[in-house]
């Protein structure tokens, strides 16, 4: 135990944001350079160790929290980077982009601030990285076998760590120019910077994986021809068809999906553009849809120059405390101020736009919307609430409803869905198809970046046992897992 007193001698620290008026100003990391080291071993010292860490549970790649918390308190980043890797092949993606579930289930987070296990966990990764823990794990030897990764998310380069490790021959075939999925595109470079992707990159291809860019399957290259090239195919295709908006003036521009708006602005600060094409600069901005997505678009709109910014939720606001459905140490739906909307702008919960109003050469300038009030599961105009607001650029984050079904992968392969509209798989994440699995969103639709490292290292083991026989990779979940997903 790192501190038998430390949850009694130390409040809770977080790391420190740059001032809003320095951030805005730039694309870099939103947080203070230098400004957790400091404070992490006494943070790491308040774990308990508990007799049942139910942080353990409340993460889906089983992370050994109360083991690298140990060593962090002590200092010891070595052997804190060796039990953080021993379980996730990426921490520092996720010790800056996923939402801690694991602190929602710390014991101490019953009647206190719980553990700041995100911020020792991205912590321990960087100063690995800083003293060279972090090196390629090449395979001692080579099995004959070749598998096929469709996509280079979180899932898909999980999954091709894994097999790669294991002694595969793995090439990753990403549609996109440059490999990454989401984290390169969809994550603002102020929530990841992309260096953190590209030494990944690095490390992987000195391990022996390959990388396939600008090949998308089921329209560059047949499906059918690639699982007869390969021993296995891993589908991580992600959930990438975005939830429209079906009312009136939807045709209208300046009215595009988060996913069409947020790519642009990377594509600037990876060089390919000098502007964006879609761009917030002195518009009256609108996001629609509350989550993760959509303060993406917010804190974008923000460094873009946006003249006002505004995210719709229909959902009423949040609390601040769990309600009595969302008992500890289950991963409460409560209010959050993002380092996005700590830069400004209004949010308003309740409300359902009605329809867009354009001018006269068909750009969007108002959204009606009403107030809205929830009868037997559904929401009910609030007679008497209706009201426009200026919205000269309008972004759509209001989810994801599936893996793309349009390019041909899914009938190409054969695959069948399940109940939702997913890829349907069975516990080795094995789908109908023999030799074709499937991780991350594609199977179970959209989610959180812990699930999908977690279900690409799963869907690894099943892999590796239909290769082998036999598969000594771990495995954290089973597609049966539903819990957290969002």
């Amino acid at each position: 135990m790192a501190d038998p007193k430390g949850f009694l001698n130390h409040e809770r620290e977080v790391a420190k944001t740059r001032p809003v008026e320095e951030r805005v100003k730039d694309w870099n990391e939103v947080y203070q350079p230098g400004s957790l080291l400091p404070i992490i071993s006494k943070q790491a010292s308040r774990c308990m160790d508990c007799g049942i860490p139910f942080c353990h549970n409340g993460c889906p790649l089983g992370n050994l929290i109360p083991e690298w918390n140990d060593y962090a308190y002590r200092e010891d980043w070595t052997e804190a980077s060796e039990r953080l890797h021993a379980t996730n092949n990426f921490p520092e993606f996720t010790g800056r982009l996923c939402p801690a579930p694991c602190e929602a289930a710390c014991v101490l987070g019953i009647n206190q601030p719980p553990v700041t296990i995100k911020n020792v966990e991205v912590s321990i990764i960087d100063k690995a990285w800083d003293n060279g823990d972090v090196t390629p794990q090449p395979p001692e030897r080579l099995s004959g076998k070749t598998v096929a990764v469709i996509g280079s998310g979180p899932a898909g380069l999980a999954a091709a760590q894994q097999l790669t490790r294991a002694g595969h021959t793995v090439a990753v075939y990403e549609r996109a120019d440059r490999i990454g999925g989401l984290l390169r595109y969809g994550i603002p470079e102020f929530k990841m910077e992309k260096r953190h992707i590209n030494r990944r990159i690095e490390q992987m291809r000195t391990e022996g994986t390959k990388f396939r860019t600008e090949v998308e399957i089921g329209r560059d290259l047949d499906a059918k021809k690639l699982r007869k090239r390969y021993d296995a195919v891993v589908i991580a295709a992600g959930s990438t068809t975005s939830r429209d908006l079906p009312v009136p003036g939807r045709e209208l521009n300046g009215i595009h999906f988060a996913m069409e708006y947020l790519p642009l602005a990377n594509k600037v600060q990876e060089g390919d553009l000098t502007v964006a094409p879609i761009s917030a600069e002195g518009k009256h901005v609108v996001v629609i849809g509350g989550g993760d997505t959509g303060a993406d678009c917010v804190g974008t709109a923000h460094r873009q120059g946006a003249a006002s910014v505004t995210q719709l939720e229909i959902m009423g606001k949040p609390g601040d405390e769990r309600n009595a459905n969302q008992p500890w140490p289950t991963f409460p739906m409560l209010y959050k101020v993002t380092s996005a909307h700590e830069e400004g702008g209004d949010r308003i919960y309740s409300v359902s736009t009605t329809h867009f109003e354009g001018d006269e050469d068909g750009n969007v300038q108002w959204l009606h919307l009403t107030e809205v009030e929830f009868k037997d599961g559904r929401p009910e105009p609030k007679p008497g609430t209706e009201r426009k607001i200026p919205a000269q650029l309008v972004t759509l984050a209001m989810g994801f409803t599936g893996t793309d079904k349009e390019n041909g992968l899914v009938e190409q392969f054969g695959l069948e869905l399940d109940e939702r509209g997913n890829i349907a798989r069975d516990a080795d994440f094995a789908t109908n198809v023999p030799g074709v699995y499937v991780a991350g969103d594609a199977g179970r639709g959209q989610s959180l970046i812990v699930w999908a490292i977690a279900e690409g290292r799963s869907a690894a083991k099943g892999v590796d046992r239909f290769l082998t026989g036999v598969s000594a990779l771990p495995a954290p979940i089973k597609p049966t897992d539903r819990a957290l997903t969002v």
